[in-house]
């Protein structure tokens, strides 16, 4: 009577061996938070100009000449096309905005204005200061601050580690992980390390992506040069530590096979 009950037990088995595993779904808890979703926007990102930015400064008015002197000339360089069928190329002159340069101490050495400290300011302080000086000489200048070489940097159990440039200067961490084709699914979503250059000093943050507290944090915007890396879960772990077994004994076995022919040819050479 008793194997009647097999089949069901084994369907019962693989029924449970092929749902998802838990470890794999993302804000696992988000359901018990809908009353609290306010909360997901209640952080303000204000990111901050740091040492090695590269800035580009525009300043306009209604007097566009007036303004000439605060602005630097753009760059004209040659850009060549790839060839034809004939084996010609097409060379044509491309325009680029030069760039500041923030030193280590935070300065950038600004036209007519000499040298201007924008280090640990937001976007929004540095455009407030330079509108503020750049007003002694024309009425009611606009000023626009751009980070030109913002990148965040994915490593880890991800599809395409590697440094990424962002265009935008609302980075989440999210983001980044999407820029990298996100996790593998040997990724271990509940420990992913941010690793954050602030001040000379290194500060580590992790995240559970399983679960959406990690909306709260003041760490989910990302700053300029952050690290992200995702852990291997231990189905990875184990899998690199077996295949690194399984190389030891073919190399002890290789090994053991040799010395053995050699000795069997020593001996059998000696019997003769």
């Amino acid at each position: 009577m008793k194997l009647k009950f097999v089949p069901l037990a084994l369907f019962l088995y693989l029924l449970c061996a092929c749902s998802a595993p838990k470890g794999i779904t993302y804000f696992q808890d988000s359901n018990t938070r809908e009353k609290d979703s306010e909360i997901f926007s209640g952080i303000k990102y204000l990111p901050r100009i740091c040492a090695g930015d590269l800035l580009t400064i525009t300043v306009s008015a209604i007097d566009p000449s007036a303004v000439a002197p605060f602005n630097l000339p753009a760059v004209s360089y040659a850009k060549q096309t790839q060839p034809e069928f004939n084996g010609t190329q097409d060379v044509s002159a491309s325009q680029a905005m030069q760039s500041y340069t923030v030193d280590s101490e935070g300065f950038i050495n600004f036209p007519v204005l000499g040298k201007i400290q924008l280090g640990g300011m937001t976007k929004q302080d540095a455009t407030d200061q330079l509108e503020k000086k750049i007003s002694s000489f024309v009425s009611d200048p606009i000023v626009n601050i751009q980070i030109v070489n913002f990148k965040v940097t994915v490593l880890g159990e991800v599809t395409k580690p590697g440094s990424y440039p962002v265009n935008s200067d609302r980075v989440s961490i999210l983001d980044a992980l999407g820029l990298a084709n996100d996790l593998t699914i040997y990724g271990n979503r509940k420990n992913v390390l941010l690793v954050r250059d602030s001040d000379g000093k290194k500060e580590m943050i992790r995240f559970d992506l399983t679960k959406s507290d990690m909306f709260d944090s003041p760490y989910f915007y990302l700053q300029q040069n952050d690290v992200v890396y995702v852990e291997a879960n231990n189905a990875r772990k184990k899998n690199a530590n077996y295949s690194q077994a399984e190389q030891f004994n073919v190399t002890i076995a290789s090994a053991i096979i040799s010395s053995i022919s050699v000795i069997s040819g020593v001996i059998i050479a000696v019997t003769r």
